[in-house]
């Protein structure tokens, strides 16, 4: 849709980032981001790594998520992805190879 890119945020390959990111839209990350990160729909992309809280509706792992993630609707684990830490999750996906540890808990699904 017209304007979805201005409310988006790329972290790309190599890129270090350190510090809250608030995106209204997507963040795709493949890069490594220390802090929180919250957006509508977060991908992290294979070489992308997220340490601290992440919040969005939907979540797509293929790279890896460290601490806390919290996905509203649907968290996908690719068959890359890593998520270890408190994942809370409406609707949970994990394709073959994929990993998923610590403490898990299911909430109702925002529609």
């Amino acid at each position: 849709s017209e304007g979805t890119k201005d409310k988006s945020i790329f972290i790309g390959t190599g890129v270090v980032f350190k510090g809250s990111i608030s995106a209204p839209n997507q963040a795709i990350i493949s890069g490594t981001v220390e802090g929180d990160l919250v957006a509508k729909d977060v991908l992290i992309g294979a070489t992308g790594v997220v340490t601290g809280t992440t919040a969005a509706d939907f979540i797509d792992v293929k790279g890896e998520i460290n601490q806390s993630v919290e996905s509203k609707s649907v968290l996908i684990v690719r068959s890359t992805g890593k998520v270890t830490g408190d994942v809370t999750y409406g609707e949970l996906e994990i394709e073959r190879g994929g990993k998923i540890k610590g403490n898990m808990k299911q909430v109702k699904p925002s529609s």
